[in-house]
């Protein structure tokens, strides 16, 4: 039998169980997800076995649009401090899962270019692009090709519909 099959999971939605912005502005990181340390005793005394963290990683809005796989949300903390809050959860007995969002990213991701920085211009008008020059050009799947239809417009698969939410293409 695996672990997980008896396991008691526990899920938090940083975000909110912090008391997040709902708009990361960017700005230094601030420390929020610390939180969860006072909830150890808590965590253990309900027999918690691992902790579900909803999306943890830098976005624009409520997680599930990732602009960087690498970086803890500033809205959350730093990367050295969830290794931190990971590191205390290990030493009582609870594990980590991750809710990682892998079929699709944010459309301000770098991969996305919207800010059209392997193009170049100066005059455009914003909105989710992906220019001839990005080397993440292939990451995404598209209707139309041509000039009338792309990079400048959101003619690409997005999640359930959302342009916000390009789907990658896997």
């Amino acid at each position: 039998m695996n672990w997980y099959e008896n396991a008691v999971m526990y899920h938090i939605y940083p975000l909110g169980f912090c008391g997040a912005p709902k708009c990361n502005e960017g700005g230094e990181p601030v420390n929020r997800l610390e939180k969860v340390l006072d909830w150890i005793p808590h965590l253990k005394e309900l027999g918690v076995d691992a902790v579900y963290f909803g999306p943890v990683f830098e976005s624009v809005e409520h997680g599930y649009d990732t602009t960087d796989y690498r970086v803890i949300d500033r809205r959350l903390g730093t990367n050295e401090m969830f290794a931190h809050i990971c590191d205390e959860l290990h030493k009582n007995g609870i594990r980590v899962i991750l809710d990682g969002v892998f079929n699709h990213c944010g459309s301000f991701n770098k991969w996305m270019d919207r800010e059209r920085i392997y193009e170049g211009e100066e005059d455009y008008e914003p909105g989710a692009y992906v220019s001839a020059d990005s080397p993440y050009r292939s990451y995404f799947r598209f209707f139309k090709e041509g000039p009338e239809n792309w990079p400048y417009n959101a003619n690409y698969d997005g999640w359930w519909g959302h342009d916000t939410l390009p789907k990658l293409n896997y």
